[in-house]
């Protein structure tokens, strides 16, 4: 065989064992790597963020919203209600309604839903906080804000036969601030604090 002839297969076997390496280092080493890391620092937002029932089933993820509705739908007084979604909480359409602030559909939606939920929580229409009449952009955002968690207080103390003031301190418990202090808007994760007030109930 001459020179120029293997030249191409020297530099074809080189690629092949290049590819080899790279892909065991990339494709299997660096995964491995960071699974590991993760598992060892952050076992839990590793594993999805699950939440638990006090049986110890899964419930679900604390960062991904849920719908607490019948089957028909309509919600349960018995549970904190998430703000809209555009996805109907499937993971799968991830996704806003992509709806503009002027248009006729959105508004509305806004209107209809104000309406529902100041009767739903028996509250003034101009008491329903942004965050109960608007979908995230996700579609799943599991969180509220503490004006609408505070409008929902009674409605659910009353269904569960609770106390005004248990309920709040759960919701207050289930409040977290702004990341870093400065970072975003208190709020309120719907999922951990329903998943509680059903362990409330059962202790």
């Amino acid at each position: 065989m001459t020179a120029r002839a293997s030249h191409p297969l020297r530099m074809l076997w080189t690629a092949l064992r290049l590819t080899l390496v790279l892909t065991v280092i990339l494709g299997i080493g660096y995964p491995l790597l960071i699974l590991g890391i993760g598992q060892a620092t952050m076992p839990a937002q590793a594993n999805g963020s699950l939440v638990h029932r006090a049986d110890g089933s899964v419930a679900g993820s604390s960062l991904i919203g849920q719908s607490f509705a019948d089957a028909g739908g309509k919600p349960l007084p018995q549970y904190f209600q998430p703000r809209p979604s555009a996805a109907d909480y499937d993971t799968l359409a991830s996704g806003g309604s992509n709806l503009g602030p002027e248009n006729r559909e959105l508004i509305a939606q806004i209107t209809e839903r104000r309406a529902q939920i100041a009767a739903f929580d028996d509250v003034d229409p101009d008491a329903v906080p942004v965050d109960a009449l608007t979908a995230s952009g996700s579609g799943l955002d599991p969180h509220i804000s503490p004006a609408y968690a505070a409008i929902q207080v009674r409605r659910v103390a009353d269904a569960r036969g609770l106390s005004v003031g248990e309920v709040r301190r759960l919701v207050a418990a289930h409040t977290a601030g702004r990341d870093l202090g400065f970072l975003g808007e208190p709020r309120v994760n719907v999922v951990e604090l329903n998943l509680a007030l059903d362990a409330l109930k059962k202790g």
